[in-house]
């Protein structure tokens, strides 16, 4: 079970509207609620080999009440990598904020 990560003193404003498929070195494969920021910094980290690829499944969805829960929750504990990253930082997810992930999915009829 993960555990919820450390609260960041100063949240970010990241507005997700995009799903997407992030496949890691291992060849496995996760989904994550994202935003061309976002998006654009796992291109690189595949390009720079950090990531095996991401591709984008769904753009523009809806803000629902899982989506802006789920937003609150990145914002308040994890920050956009920057160009400088030398690994690729997986937003760790509780059991609760997975829920909500799937939530996400199902709602937007992806996974």
């Amino acid at each position: 079970m993960a555990e919820e990560p450390a609260p960041l003193a100063e949240p970010g404003q990241e507005t997700l509207d995009m799903i997407e498929e992030i496949t890691r070195n291992d060849g496995t494969r996760y989904m994550e609620i994202g935003n061309m920021v976002h998006n654009g910094r796992a291109e690189y980290a595949a390009e720079h080999k950090l990531i095996g690829e991401v591709r984008i499944l769904k753009l523009n969805i809806p803000r629902s009440a899982n989506v802006i829960k789920y937003e609150d929750y990145i914002n308040h504990h994890f920050l956009m990598q920057g160009w400088d990253m030398t690994s690729w930082e997986e937003w760790t997810k509780t059991p609760a904020i997975q829920e909500l992930v799937s939530a996400i999915l199902s709602e937007n009829q992806v996974g």
